[in-house]
């Protein structure tokens, strides 16, 4: 027991004189080499960030003070609060600068940095390390705003955080946003950080609608008044989607209280807070969190298994906890992580750079600073530009209960990811939005929330497969059918929220509704309306889903000569006789030139004989089947220019054929502007104002019609000889009478089918983009061939009338056919009379001995079944087998 006492009584007294002589080290350096160097910082010590990073500093220089085997290297750590006003912040820089310290860490801006180097007087260019969480160049492409020399960001460029918020605005595809930024600098970054955030929503075709920006809640004498005004102002707006862009925690409680207060924080609603917010989610309340239900948020993520963080927080919450023994929640932030690993860069790039091997310059220590890798306890640090080199990656979040919990992960590199691989089952989709919902938001206030929009559609349309209404005596309701109903209801398939609505005939004219709609009467209108500029003035239209024009439909009226000799067409009249002329002139040459050189094939022994070899010749000679033998070379010369000539023509005559037979086999049957006819149109559409005013049509000439088969008896009748239809509408009377009719002339181009809704409605941009969507996907198509189809007077369709018929009609070719015909015809019966003449005599004595001895019918029997040989003699004893 002795011994024992004894060995520590000796330990003791060892490690007593060990600690003497420390300090007595100490003190002689302190003497003889004092420490010449200290680091400077100033924090918002008055907030949650600051006295986490007041404390990470001071472990940082402990830990390196430890570590150090010269106690005379280690630092002194003079600290500056700043209450959080830039203004105060700014000048407790100025005075660690003018104190001589080495290098400034804390939460400054690029615009206190800027302002600290142009006061500087004696142009030091003391190194600022910079822990603002949005520390960046907020005009990164202004050749003007350079960053300052010696500000070195341990953060991540602001334009990140702004491209997370895009990524996850855009994955829900919400058009338009409502930024909400406490600014608390004097340097007015708020709109520049507005800016960045606009610029970063643009790729996703998202705008920024009324941001609020609002001062330091310090600032006003009514805090929680002027909360309660801003967002009752933002609710009675459409737009519900909100981002928390920055804010300091105490104004983020009192926003969250006031919305949870205004019901803002129910179904319907979308709230979005940033990674300053977020990181401080673990140190609020359970009061707050609870009201912050569905909220969703990015944090900067960071490994918080290894050993290092593990002895890192155990540290921290023992020295937080004795320091502010009031706070609840001990463990650190990213912030804390970020302060201690700049503040043990600064430390030990001062070290390098006060080497006996270096000089003292604070270029050097800001090279040293900005070259130096470090493993913190944030992640692996190392620097580029002067911000952090290595891309961050965001925590998605999601408040539901107590806490939060973890969604997804996103990065500017690989966008939303999940363990490190691309997630491909949407584990965004698993958000609890605010009102407890997971069914994403539409991030609007419908002008039809608690009550069903009513959409006017036109009851007395001349076109029924467009709106039909109907009513239904056995279930006692009206009935909305038809092209343009089922486009519609396709188009509301497709938004991205419910949509209540009831249809509402209505059996005034087209521009009635139009102002029934303007005057709030009616909240739209559906049907086959057409877009017109005067109409613009009053309501808007959506995108149209059916392009749309003004044609002519007339009855067809084939021209039967042009139809059947439609080869004589080929050519004009004066170059047919010009043909013809040449032709009889050419072989009459050769004809005379071979008849004078004694070529004795060239002969005739009359006129007839003559005139009939000669066109015969004419004919013969094109295909080269003549008979007649040309011995003379200029009848060669003759025919063989004659014969290139021929060629050159039917080569003509060849192409002119097909172009006419491609182009038409009718001809128009009316001349508008010369013509003096009755013009037929829709009853109550813009067609009857515009044939007055734009076309100059005496309104006495106009004749209003009902429905589609009213045309057809109005034609039939002559009521009307000619009929004006928007396009689509001409395609259905066209395929319902698919043989009578056709359109000419031109199409008067106008602005085609759309719906219509009340000016400023937020319904026109989302039913617009649903009927692109429905457009492209060819759905609009597909309904448009299924009306067209269920028009049942279309079945008897010809060949020639399909679209995909490129054959030849024979009765293109009649009037060729019955001029081969009739000639010879008319040969044959020559000939037949000619050999009835000739052997007259001999069928008269064998048709009399016949009928004379009362065989007659044997005769005409074995003529019939035999053979028919009238030279045959039949006796009265011959019998038929």
């Amino acid at each position: 027991m002795g011994f024992s006492t004894c060995l520590l009584l000796l330990f003791g007294a060892f490690v007593l004189q060990m600690c003497n002589a420390r300090a007595n080290h100490a003190r002689n350096c302190s003497r003889n080499q004092r420490v010449s160097w200290a680091v400077g910082g100033v924090l918002d010590q008055s907030s949650r960030i600051g006295r986490e990073q007041t404390i990470a500093m001071e472990m940082a220089v402990h830990d390196f003070c430890r570590s150090t085997k010269d106690v005379c290297s280690c630092p002194i750590l003079r600290l500056k609060d700043s209450h959080g006003n830039p203004a105060r912040s700014y000048y407790e820089v100025m005075d660690l600068v003018k104190g001589r310290v080495e290098a400034v860490i804390g939460t400054v801006s690029l615009q206190e940095a800027t302002l600290v180097s142009e006061f500087d007087e004696d142009d030091e260019n003391i190194p600022i390390v910079s822990l603002s969480p949005t520390a960046t160049s907020l005009f990164p492409d202004s050749e003007t705003m350079i960053p300052f020399a010696s500000l070195v960001q341990v953060s991540h460029d602001v334009k990140v955080h702004m491209q997370c918020v895009a990524a996850i605005v855009g994955h829900f595809k919400w058009r338009k946003v409502t930024p909400i930024y406490e600014d608390h600098s004097t340097f007015n970054s708020g709109p520049s950080l507005l800016m960045l955030l606009s610029d970063a929503l643009k790729l996703i075709d998202t705008t920024v609608e009324r941001p609020l920006l609002f001062p330091p809640l310090t600032s006003l004498s009514n805090a929680d008044g002027y909360i309660e005004n801003e967002l009752t102002k933002l609710r009675m707006k459409e737009n519900r989607v909100f981002i928390l862009l920055k804010s300091s925690p105490r104004s983020c409680i009192l926003l969250f209280d006031k919305a949870k207060q205004l019901g803002m924080m129910e179904k319907g609603y979308v709230w979005i807070i940033a990674d300053d917010i977020s990181s401080l989610l673990d140190s609020f309340d359970q009061s707050v969190i609870l009201s912050m239900q569905g909220v969703v948020g990015f944090k900067t993520n960071f490994v918080d298994t290894d050993e290092h963080f593990a002895n890192f927080k155990l540290q921290f919450r023992k020295r937080f906890r004795k320091k502010y023994p009031n706070e609840e929640y001990l463990s650190p932030s990213i912030y804390a992580l970020r302060a201690y690993d700049a503040t043990s860069v600064v430390v030990k790039a001062i070290q390098v750079s006060k080497a006996p091997s270096n000089q003292s310059s604070s270029m050097n220590l800001l090279q040293t600073i900005t070259d130096t890798k470090l493993n913190g306890v944030s992640g692996d640090i190392s620097f580029k530009d002067g911000k952090l080199a290595q891309y961050p990656t965001f925590c998605i979040i999601n408040v539901i209960g107590r806490s939060y919990r973890e969604i997804e992960f996103w990065s500017p590199e690989f966008g939303f990811l999940k363990d490190n691989l691309r997630s491909e089952e949407g584990k965004l989709d698993l958000i609890y939005w605010p009102g407890g919902t997971q069914r994403t938001p539409s991030g609007q206030r419908t002008r039809n929330e608690g009550r069903q929009l009513k959409i006017g559609v036109p009851a007395r349309g001349a076109f029924k497969q467009f709106v039909n209404v109907s009513y239904a005596p056995d279930t006692n309701e009206t009935r909305v059918t038809g092209f343009s109903i089922q486009v519609f209801e396709a188009a509301v398939k497709k938004l991205n929220y419910s949509l209540s609505y009831v249809f509402i005939p209505y059996y005034g004219s087209y521009d009635d509704m139009v102002a029934e709609v303007h005057n709030k009467t009616l909240d739209g209108g559906v049907g086959d309306t057409e877009i017109m500029a005067d109409r613009y003035e009053y309501v808007e239209f959506t995108q149209p889903y059916l392009d749309s024009g003004l044609v002519i439909v007339v009855p067809v009226k084939p021209n039967i000569m042009k139809e059947r000799f439609i080869f004589f067409y080929a050519f004009t009249t004066k170059l047919w006789i010009i043909l013809l002329a040449m032709t009889i002139g050419t072989v009459s040459i050769v004809w005379l030139n071979e008849h004078v050189h004694g070529n004795d094939e060239f002969v005739a022994t009359s006129t007839f004989e003559y005139i009939s070899k000669m066109l015969w010749f004419a004919v013969a000679v094109l295909s080269l089947a003549h008979r007649e033998l040309i011995s003379n070379n200029l009848s060669r010369l003759v025919l063989a220019t004659w014969f290139c000539v021929n060629v050159i023509v039917a080569a003509c005559f060849t192409a002119t054929l097909s172009s006419l037979i491609t182009i038409s086999k009718f001809q128009a049957s009316l001349d508008l502007q010369r013509s003096n006819v009755f013009v037929g149109c829709n009853r109550n559409s813009f067609i009857v104002p515009y044939l007055e005013n734009v076309l100059s049509i005496k309104p006495e000439r106009i004749r209003q019609l009902n429905s589609t088969d009213d045309y057809d008896i109005a034609f039939k009748t002559g009521h009307i000889s000619v009929a004006f239809f928007v396009a689509p509408h001409a395609n259905v009377f066209l395929a319902k009478y698919c043989h009578g009719y056709e359109k000419i002339g031109h199409t008067y181009k106008l602005g085609g089918f759309g719906f219509m809704f009340r000016k400023g409605s937020p319904l026109v941009d989302d039913i617009s983009r649903a009927v692109l969507k429905v457009t492209q996907n060819g759905d609009v198509h597909t309904l448009e061939e299924n009306m067209l189809k269920s028009l049942s007077n279309c079945s008897g369709l010809d060949q020639d009338q399909s679209s995909g018929s490129i054959g030849l009609d024979p009765g293109l070719f009649t009037g060729l056919f019955m001029i081969s015909g009739s000639i010879s015809a008319f040969v044959f019966l020559t000939a037949l009379a000619r050999a009835t003449i000739n052997q007259w005599e001999s069928i008269q004595t064998k048709l009399t001995r016949v009928i004379g001895n009362g065989d007659w019918w044997r005769m005409l029997l074995r003529i019939i079944v035999v053979d028919r040989d009238l030279s045959v003699e039949l006796t009265p004893n011959h019998t038929v087998a």
